[in-house]
């Protein structure tokens, strides 16, 4: 496991980050919020988020994020991995916010359960604004018809959206070009629906000053904080 000392020097050396990426970008500081994604780390990984003041996660697997839920008290768990339809029922009020709502059949199930629960689940839509054909998402042409479903859904809450670049580490304009792509289906979808859609989640450790360049209101970063050994057991 990561030492303190050491998750300490990672995370002022991504809060400086972020903060040049806003200074850049003409944007508040305020406007960035950081998700650790504790994915593959113990619970302990968690426990040094809360004591930098860090109350909210990201997890990508459903069984390893409730089994550090149970084990920490008093932070925040997002669900940013993929979501299999036979597992929407452990989910379901048990996370600040599925951000990985990435088809039609998956949303309607999401409805289903929390209304039984009786309960309203923040979500946000995962898009494919890369067009990549090796990651998951909503096209952003069927984005539309979607979109207007979900808003109508009194059992859920869409606070926005979701993506994550293609990998193309020898061109940052990629993971640009799917921001700017998802902050303009934003724009749009908020003039055609007169919603907010405050969210826009993107950028990650490698792409983090690109994100927020063209808009990013989360980013989620792992293995700048934590590094890449995985240790979870």
């Amino acid at each position: 496991m990561i030492a303190e000392k050491e998750f300490s020097k990672n995370l002022e050396s991504v809060q400086e980050k972020i903060a040049i990426a806003c200074e850049a970008s003409d944007r508040a500081l305020k406007e960035v919020t950081l998700l650790p994604v504790t994915k593959n780390w113990s619970a302990d990984a968690v426990k040094l988020c809360k004591g930098s003041g860090i109350t909210r996660v990201g997890e990508n697997r459903v069984q390893e994020a409730i089994q550090k839920m149970d084990l920490v008290q008093g932070v925040e768990f997002d669900l940013i991995g993929h979501l299999q339809g036979n597992k929407a029922k452990q989910v379901i009020g048990k996370f600040s916010c599925i951000q990985s709502v990435d088809s039609l059949k998956l949303l309607e199930k999401l409805e289903r359960l929390a209304r039984r629960n009786n309960l309203i689940q923040p979500i946000l839509l995962q898009i494919n604004a890369g067009n990549d054909p090796a990651k998951h998402g909503i096209s952003i042409e069927n984005t539309p018809q979607i979109l207007e479903k979900a808003l109508n859904i009194s059992s859920l809450k869409v606070n926005g959206f979701m993506t994550i670049a293609p990998y193309d580490p020898e061109d940052k304009n990629t993971a640009r070009k799917t921001f700017e792509n998802l902050r303009n289906l934003r724009d749009k979808m908020r003039s055609t629906f007169g919603h907010p859609l405050n969210e826009l989640s993107m950028g990650m450790s490698g792409d983090l000053t690109e994100a927020i360049a063209e808009g990013s209101t989360m980013i989620r970063v792992g293995s700048a904080l934590f590094g890449l050994r995985n240790s979870f057991k």
